[in-house]
């Protein structure tokens, strides 16, 4: 077998790691699936009528146009959070002294986790997107459109995910990576997720319009709801990819850094 044959069965084995571990405690899927659904039901039904005022629409339908899009992007946030708590969990347990002893590629601990929880987000989306549809939300969109949605989805939930593994591999403890990526929770509400962003303060609004989160919401919103997307595909697009792309740096250099400091 070469190099690469290698690598990828160690992940594929990492990953049946993580994924019976996921299977054993479904509990934990069903809570990240939960927090989203509560925000939905609270801006849909609680505050929905007077964010309606501003949003095109009146019933719970017109409302979950342009909110739903917003709580995928929150089911992201929130998802990738867990990623940081199993990771510092490895890492800090003796597991992976374990593993070191063992002919593993160095590589497959971390592409277990990220696989792993990237199929769980995409488990929470669906069960997040079939909960939306009960309660009235019509997406306009093609098959076409609803494949690029869950495309744009998956690959800003897979940078999301590779930062908060590299923040699992920072903290120095599990309760440290708890804590650490709470920030992706907030920067939605920082967005144009669940307000239009000119209703915004000056400074603020410059902030919500250059930040990640919003060209990603923009772009699954234009795409399921048939609205205006423009350049916010391209920004979405190359911020997914630059933050994947650094935080996979990262991850790997403090990965190599704390094996080193080990075997030391």
């Amino acid at each position: 077998m070469t190099s690469f044959a290698y690598t990828f069965a160690d992940s594929a084995t990492m990953l049946r790691r993580n994924l019976k571990h996921q299977l054993r405690y479904p509990s934990l899927t069903l809570m990240l699936a939960g927090f989203p659904i509560v925000f939905l039901l609270l801006f849909v039904y609680v505050f929905g009528g007077q964010l309606g005022t501003g949003l095109g629409g009146h019933g719970a339908g017109g409302r979950g146009a342009y909110l739903v899009p917003g709580i995928l992007i929150i089911t992201v946030a929130s998802a990738a959070l867990g990623t940081a708590i199993s990771v510092a969990t490895d890492m800090t347990g003796g597991i992976i002294d374990r593993f070191r002893t063992m002919a593993i590629s160095r590589g497959a601990v971390l592409t277990g986790h990220v696989i792993g929880s990237l199929l769980q987000t995409l488990a929470v989306l669906a069960l997040v997107t079939g909960v939306s549809l009960a309660l009235g939300f019509r997406p306009d969109a093609s098959a076409l459109e609803w494949l690029a949605a869950a495309g744009m989805l998956a690959l800003f939930a897979f940078a999301l995910i590779w930062l908060s593994a590299a923040l699992g591999l920072a903290a120095k403890s599990v309760e440290t990576a708890s804590n650490t990526p709470m920030f992706l929770t907030l920067l939605p509400f920082l967005s144009s997720a669940f307000v239009a962003t000119a209703t915004m303060p000056a400074g603020l609004r410059q902030f919500a319009e250059y930040e990640p989160f919003t060209p990603v919401t923009q772009t699954v919103r234009g795409l399921l709801t048939g609205g205006p997307i423009g350049t916010q595909a391209i920004a979405a697009n190359a911020w997914s990819v630059g933050i994947a792309l650094a935080s996979y740096l990262w991850a790997v250099r403090l990965y190599n850094r704390r094996r080193a400091a080990t075997q030391n």
